[in-house]
């Protein structure tokens, strides 16, 4: 039953590295192509436009 268990425990954790590390799938996306505000260029200059808008009105 040991034996048993211990093959088990080794192939679920072969089948976990697998999909891990393997090959990528076709037609799957690895990775979401969208970013994040702050990786995206144009968000961070209408960001540094905005606080520079406020910092003019601020100063009259």
């Amino acid at each position: 039953m040991i034996y048993l268990l211990a093959v088990v425990g080794a192939l679920t954790i072969a089948v976990l590295l697998w999909r891990a590390f393997g090959p990528e799938r076709v037609g799957v996306p690895s990775r979401p192509s969208s970013i994040a505000p702050d990786d995206d260029p144009d968000f961070l200059r209408k960001l540094g436009e905005q606080q520079r808008k406020k910092t003019d009105d601020g100063d009259s």
